[in-house]
């Protein structure tokens, strides 16, 4: 896991009259957080790994903005990542857009932040417990269920850290209505109720900031 000081200046490569970038969101959550602090953004909720979308694939630039699982022991709740590249289990790679992630690194920054950069994994499932730390050693900073399964021109993303190795997830919550019968993990929900909102509302002004302001 490395830090890396962004270039200086705010890029400007999309602005609130731009057709042409796709935020791509995964859940109401996240969309929601989205449309509230960028209204003029163009944002799909696609469904948890893409599951509500009926095209992956897109001409222009595409950023994922939303939740994510850290997978090195230095990242806690809260924390922001901008990848260089996204890596699917299959052993598929793609680079990130520079200008695309030098704008959001540099919102980030201007919201008081230090995000952190490297390579990001996208996966179908959660990756808990001995899997989150394989990742891990082979040098992937968080994992995501999206961004690596979008096919665009150009990709970015800003992900923000919710569960980590010291805090897992339930893989129940990814179908959050069993959770009613799983006494054990309702503190968990509490947990959720309050950290969700505050890390995808942290992405949503991440990405507010670097496609619709003009500087």
């Amino acid at each position: 896991m490395r830090l890396r000081a962004p270039s200086r200046g705010i890029a400007r490569m999309a602005t609130s009259t731009e057709p042409s970038l796709t935020i791509v969101a995964a859940t109401s959550l996240e969309a929601a957080a989205v449309r509230r602090a960028a209204p003029r953004l163009h944002v799909i909720e696609s469904g948890i790994a893409l599951s509500r979308l009926d095209a992956r694939e897109y001409s222009d630039a595409v950023v994922t903005c939303g939740l994510a699982g850290g997978l090195q022991d230095g990242l806690t709740t809260g924390s922001i990542v901008i990848p260089d590249a996204v890596s699917t289990p299959d052993g598929k790679t793609v680079a990130c857009d520079p200008l695309l992630s030098d704008a959001l690194m540099n919102a980030a920054r201007a919201l008081g932040h230090i995000p952190y950069r490297g390579s990001l994994l996208t996966t179908s499932e959660l990756v808990n417990r001995s899997a989150r730390a394989l990742w891990a050693q082979r040098g992937y900073v968080a994992a995501d269920m999206e961004t690596g399964f979008v096919r665009a021109g150009r990709i970015a993303a800003v992900r923000v850290i919710l569960d980590t190795p010291l805090h897992e997830l339930d893989e129940a919550w990814l179908k959050p209505v069993t959770v009613l019968w799983r006494p054990w993990l309702w503190p968990q929900a509490m947990w959720l109720m309050r950290e969700a909102p505050r890390c995808a509302r942290l992405a949503s002004e991440v990405v507010a900031l670097a496609f619709t302001s003009h500087v």
